[in-house]
């Protein structure tokens, strides 16, 4: 029988397994959410949330978000690979229904999941934007 649980081993817990997916991920998106993922050495998959207060400004709709994440995450991880994935949110997320939420994420773990299989082609290198003080120094000089 398949086990639905959420438990500590699911999660993204320190940092430094943060920062690690954020060098070369694989990418997938959809109008609210992003995803960035890598492969992991794990038995499971591994979700990690970022729910800024920058784009979601009540706590209520940021642990909505997250608690909507997280349980279609539960119920998808037996469709997942072995991957450590990060979740990120858009603006604008919060005027969004559950159900809408729920689709996009839905579909978001199959594409994911695809991006990290091995033979998959790989994404192109992240290139940074231009910092806007450093655009406005070499406009005054």
């Amino acid at each position: 029988m398949e086990d639905f649980n959420f438990g500590r081993e699911l999660r993204l817990l320190t940092p430094s397994h943060y920062s690690r997916i954020f060098n070369e991920p694989a990418r997938a998106a959809t109008p609210f959410f992003t995803l960035l993922a890598k492969p992991n050495d794990q038995a499971k998959p591994r979700l990690g949330l970022t729910v800024a207060k920058k784009r979601v400004k009540k706590a209520c709709q940021r642990n909505r978000i997250k608690r909507l994440a997280r349980e279609s995450f539960r119920l998808n991880q037996h469709t997942i690979d072995n991957i450590d994935i990060v979740l990120m949110v858009k603006s604008g997320i919060d005027e969004q229904s559950n159900e809408e939420l729920t689709k996009q994420l839905t579909k978001l773990w199959r594409k994911i999941n695809e991006r990290c299989k091995p033979g998959a082609p790989k994404p192109p290198p992240f290139k940074k934007r231009p910092n806007k003080s450093a655009k406005s120094n070499k406009q005054s000089q």
